[in-house]
């Protein structure tokens, strides 16, 4: 990135954060969400698999809430019969992907052919650490497995020294060659590390490398995500990126409102208590934990 590419980003992000210094709009007390995207207001329309689910409804509400969801077991304790229930789980429920760590892609890919099933790896994971060059090298080895989505963590060390450079190099080693294979990358911020305006600043960085996605959480962090960082997420990339959701959505309602902010994807550990819920039957697997 030279002098101008900076001079161009550092633009940006001073227009973001004078944009979030706007008067807001009204917001509604029990979600912190703009008052018409209010969960309990659309109760009824979410219910029936409009707005935003209604994208993904092609065959009713509970196939379209089975499509957002990533259905994810990150522990570290997590062993190859955990995975395996994860992959039966996923292709019946018809999940938009599993997400595991790296050590397990080749295995799902294998369980999951001719699924229709999405396998995502995570890189960087899950404190974003690492070198630009491990993570590349992270992310080529994981489509080489079988992945064809990738959930990356910046370097929240180098976001918060104001060290925009190194954020952007990092992403990119991750968003080139997923772009180069046809993968989806999804750039992980973990939002509960920053202020707003440090959450402005990663979202612009992660659209001027090329990402596909944002995403609010690893899971592992001091929180997991909230409706009011998937609103500001959205704003700051607009259409033409993918919001996903992750960490502490356990529910159909944590789900509900999530999309109502924004979110275009979810990641759980809960996806099949949450795709009960849709249908109307009694839940009948407990949250693993994101």
């Amino acid at each position: 990135m030279d002098s101008v590419d900076l001079q161009r980003l550092i633009r940006i992000i001073v227009e973001e954060l004078a944009a979030a210094q706007a008067p807001a709009p009204s917001r509604c007390a029990c979600h912190s969400l703009m008052y018409e995207c209010c969960p309990d207001r659309l109760r009824g329309v979410l219910d029936a698999g409009a707005t935003r689910l209604g994208l993904h409804a092609a065959g009713g509400a509970a196939g379209g809430v089975a499509a957002m969801i990533d259905h994810t077991l990150l522990k570290a304790d997590a062993a190859r019969h955990d995975i395996e229930t994860l992959c039966r789980e996923a292709a019946e429920y018809h999940f938009a992907s599993v997400c595991v760590n790296p050590t397990w892609v080749a295995a799902c890919a294998r369980i999951l052919a001719g699924s229709g099933v999405r396998v995502c790896s995570v890189v960087g994971f899950p404190l974003g650490a690492t070198t630009p060059d491990t993570k590349h090298f992270e992310t080529r080895r994981a489509i080489f497995d079988g992945a064809s989505e990738i959930d990356m963590v910046i370097n929240v060390g180098a976001l918060k020294s104001g060290d925009l450079r190194l954020v952007e190099r990092d992403i990119e080693a991750v968003a080139i060659p997923c772009r180069e294979a046809g993968v989806l990358s999804k750039v992980i911020i973990e939002a509960a590390l920053l202020g707003d305006d440090e959450k402005i600043t990663a979202c612009t960085l992660a659209k001027a490398a090329g990402a596909d996605y944002v995403k609010t959480s690893t899971g592992f962090g001091p929180g997991g995500a909230t409706a009011a960082d998937v609103a500001l997420m959205r704003r700051v990339v607009g259409d033409e990126m993918g919001v996903k959701a992750a960490g502490g959505v356990r529910d159909l309602e944590g789900l509900k409102a999530m999309v109502a902010a924004g979110a275009t994807r979810v990641g759980a550990s809960a996806g099949v208590r949450i795709v009960q819920e849709s249908r109307g039957e009694k839940p009948s697997v407990a949250a693993r934990g994101y």
